[in-house]
């Protein structure tokens, strides 16, 4: 049974830093490309960050350009992102999600995480 695991949200102030962690069990991982997606209120799912499964190739949304990081540790079946600059409109649930499919096909992203609350306060 695969499972995605998120940890590491909270709430934070503008400035402030975050490193979200996604566990991740029951799968290959070295064999799935991952990602981060997250959901404000009231509006849809989007694309955050993604990294190849071996951790070369890492692509980021512009909105979090220079500010996040994605990167993973397949030793520990773990995706991390870390957060500096937080900014109010930073504010959602961040999921993780994996696939075997290209890394780039945000729709192929088969398996996913519960998510994690980020709130980033003015």
């Amino acid at each position: 049974q695969v499972q995605l695991v998120e940890s590491g949200g909270g709430l934070v102030q503008a400035g402030d830093s975050l490193r979200l962690s996604c566990a991740a069990s029951g799968l290959t991982v070295v064999t799935y490309h991952m990602g981060w997606f997250r959901q404000a209120p009231g509006k849809e799912r989007e694309f955050v960050a993604t990294v190849t499964s071996n951790g070369a190739y890492t692509y980021y949304a512009d909105s979090v350009k220079g500010r996040f990081t994605i990167y993973r540790d397949n030793t520990k079946s773990t995706l991390y992102l870390q957060m500096h600059s937080l900014k109010p409109n930073d504010t959602a649930v961040y999921y993780c999600a994996a696939t075997r499919s290209a890394v780039s096909n945000y729709d192929a992203y088969g398996y996913w995480g519960q998510g994690t609350q980020v709130t980033v306060s003015s």
